[in-house]
């Protein structure tokens, strides 16, 4: 059975898993669904569309699967999914999507900071973190492994790849491709992820292999089709690389630039 502090209010509708805590004042909405073991905290509130996975925590005043800050909206049923083991602290808000995709997805054990932001139709893979203030617009793509440093602001329909990190304080208004370190303003491509990439199991041959991938498409004497089809010559069947190229081909906003100057790698 859940258990469901006095003060807290949620509706007979709502389904509950076994072993939910909601703490005091508290607020669950009818169409919610909450897996087994989540905490809820104290005055958080859970808006209708909200699927929550189990174990997942939300602290205090969290605002999940509001209404979409979209004047297109016209109150449609749509939805927000959040994934196991994910914890969300406290004052994040989380929108669900609108009719364009009908759903809002945060992926399995991540990691959303203080007074983080997703709005409508995003998509945040898993194991990903948004540091404190992240802001997320609409009809963002961040795929796994990606780290966003604080207060950081990234532009809607943008893309960020796996196992990205970009650093705090900046704005993310391009692409973000695999396997990079981006910072500066206005964003830049500042060499590979190296510690990360180390940390999730990739080899020495991996890395350096990436490296060189990135070496061509920032390249001033390849133009980006031409990066990619040597890619594709160089490296036919590589995982990474098709990773690499086939982002490139989805991009829309095209990719940060490159530093000039000394380059972190």
């Amino acid at each position: 059975m859940a258990e469901i502090h006095p003060s807290a209010i949620v509706s007979a509708k709502a389904k509950l898993g076994e072993g939910v805590v909601v703490s005091p004042f508290a607020i669950i909405h009818d169409n919610v669904e909450i897996g087994d073991g989540t905490f809820v905290g104290p005055g958080v509130n859970i808006y209708d569309g909200a699927r929550i996975g189990k174990n997942v925590k939300i602290f205090q005043n969290a605002s999940i699967a509001h209404r979409p800050q979209d004047l297109k909206f016209a109150n449609e049923e749509t939805y927000l999914y959040i994934g196991d083991e994910t914890v969300i602290h406290e004052f994040v808000t989380l929108h669900r999507g609108t009719k364009e995709t009908g759903k809002t997805t945060i992926g399995s054990n991540v990691l959303l900071m203080a007074y983080s932001h997703v709005a409508h139709d995003c998509f945040i893979g898993n194991r990903c973190i948004l540091a404190n203030g992240v802001q997320i617009a609409g009809h963002v793509h961040i795929d796994d492994w990606t780290i966003i440093g604080g207060l950081t602001p990234v532009h809607q329909f943008c893309k960020v790849g796996k196992h990205v990190m970009i650093g705090g304080g900046f704005r993310a208004v391009q692409d973000v491709p695999p396997f990079i370190l981006a910072s500066e303003e206005p964003l830049k491509y500042g060499g590979i992820n190296v510690v990360g990439l180390r940390r999730r199991g990739f080899s020495a041959k991996d890395i350096e292999d990436i490296k060189k991938m990135y070496a061509l498409i920032y390249d001033p004497h390849y133009n980006v089709t031409q990066a990619v089809e040597k890619i594709k010559e160089l490296y036919p069947g590589n995982p990474n690389a098709v990773m690499i190229t086939d982002f490139i081909a989805s991009s829309t906003r095209g990719l940060v630039g490159k530093k000039t100057g000394r380059e972190r790698r």
